[in-house]
């Protein structure tokens, strides 16, 4: 199959942790917002609503939702994902780790904190990359940032709730740097997107967003989270994850396999 990406954009994914797809997902922009909205009037049971101190709008977020959400699932086998996502592991194999929807309404003043996701998920993933993608436009003082090549700085910070409080006591973990209060000593990147666009970060990469100060335009992203070879399963007694995926019985260590976890792409 001839590639999508061109090399420059695989190459600052690689370099930097994070880059920027333009116009790969066009042709599914509107089957992705019929599917969220009919996630937003039926959250499943991990469906949170977050609201701020003085705005009016909320941050809603949800995950593992492909299975009962035909919108979803049809985007996750049928689109250019799984291809995207080899050219950009330049992994042999593409699997599914979960998807997850994120939606800042109107004057939503709630801030993403920064953080990086490989800490509270429940995998090991040598390869790992997530799809962002924006269903509304984003301009770039309200889009997704990240620091430039933070997955390669070898730290695993401690995952923490919206409040700053640890989700895991004691769990020994660093806490993470305020960037935010010293951005101007980092690389921060970060992109205006229009619906179809996508940004792609592997997991380890410290990313976070900004409130949604507007008082008429929402942020609705669908993001994927695939992994490429040597993926495995990790749960540790007392530790909690997110996703949680309270059904999965693999034990820890063991490759990821499973009905939740489906190969989108086998190695050849």
């Amino acid at each position: 199959m001839t590639n999508l990406l061109s090399a420059d954009t695989i190459t600052d994914f690689q370099r930097n942790g994070a880059a920027v797809l333009r116009g790969v997902f066009a042709d599914w922009v509107e089957t992705l917002r019929k599917g969220v909205d009919f996630n937003v009037a039926n959250p499943g049971p991990d469906g949170r609503f977050y609201t701020g101190d003085t705005g009016d709008g909320r941050f809603m977020t949800d995950y593992c939702n492909w299975q009962r959400i035909p919108e979803y699932r049809d985007f996750i086998f049928n689109s250019p994902v799984a291809q995207v996502g080899k050219e950009l592991m330049a992994s042999r194999s593409v699997q599914l780790f979960h998807e997850h929807v994120l939606i800042k309404e109107a004057d939503a003043d709630v801030v993403t904190p920064w953080h990086h996701d490989l800490p509270y998920y429940s995998v090991a993933a040598p390869l790992s990359v997530s799809l962002w993608l924006p269903l509304d436009s984003v301009p770039r003082e309200r889009t997704l940032e990240f620091v430039a090549g933070s997955h390669s700085m070898g730290k695993t910070y401690q995952p923490q709730r919206f409040n700053g409080n640890p989700i895991n006591e004691g769990d020994g973990l660093e806490s993470i740097p305020d960037i935010e209060a010293n951005r101007a000593a980092f690389d921060i990147l970060g992109w205006a997107l229009e619906p179809g666009d996508a940004v792609a970060f592997d997991f380890r990469t410290l990313h976070g967003a900004p409130a949604n100060r507007s008082k008429s335009a929402q942020r609705r992203a669908f993001s994927v989270r695939l992994v490429g070879e040597g993926a495995q399963f990790r749960r540790k007694p007392g530790i909690v994850t997110s996703p949680p995926f309270p059904d999965v019985t693999l034990a820890d260590g063991a490759p990821l396999a499973g009905e939740d976890f489906p190969m989108l792409l086998a190695a050849n």
